[in-house]
């Protein structure tokens, strides 16, 4: 696996990139060596260090995200997430089973926020290749998100997977 690691508020010394290299060798026996990783390591001002791994494999983004005191720590947890996903991923595939809904989100009490204050504070693009829709509930699971964008290759439109407050999933489709 290809890993590239990258600092943010911090240099990325050689001992943490060789300890992440190694704990991320663990999972070498489910990628190809031509899967790509990305590791994001930030350190904020109130000692909280957090580190993102990022890897893609064969169309699929595995995702994981922790926050401890100290940098090492964070990334054992970080790779325990990776592991504990991929091993759900992989029994699914095996066992050709549909995804199960993931529990409801708690409700969140919505901030008071005036209308001329709210503004676009981040533009994200990515590629989409043609996946079924039981593809995209599972790629949504691993990444944790409550909604998906994907190109559906059955239909060729594009369509939005989301997370019903009843828990079932919810398909928006373009028409033409």
């Amino acid at each position: 696996m290809k890993i590239k690691h990258y600092g943010r508020f911090m240099d990325v010394s050689d001992s943490l990139r060789e300890y992440t290299e190694k704990k991320l060798s663990k999972l070498n026996w489910f990628f190809d060596p031509d899967a790509e990783g990305q590791v994001k390591y930030t350190q904020e001002k109130g000692g909280k260090n957090i580190v993102e791994i990022t890897i893609s494999h064969k169309g699929l983004l595995f995702r994981a995200e922790e926050a401890t005191g100290d940098m090492y720590a964070s990334v054992d947890k970080a790779v325990d997430k990776l592991s504990r996903q991929i091993r759900r991923h992989r029994t699914k595939l095996d066992k050709r089973l549909h995804v199960s809904a993931p529990a409801p989100m708690p409700e969140v009490e919505p901030e008071d926020v005036a209308e001329e204050e709210r503004k676009i504070v981040r533009v994200k693009r990515f590629s989409m290749k043609p996946m079924s829709v039981e593809d995209a509930m599972m790629q949504m699971e691993l990444l944790g998100h409550n909604f998906y964008l994907f190109d559906n290759a059955e239909t060729g439109h594009v369509c939005v997977l989301y997370v019903r407050q009843d828990g079932n999933y919810g398909l928006l489709e373009s028409e033409d």
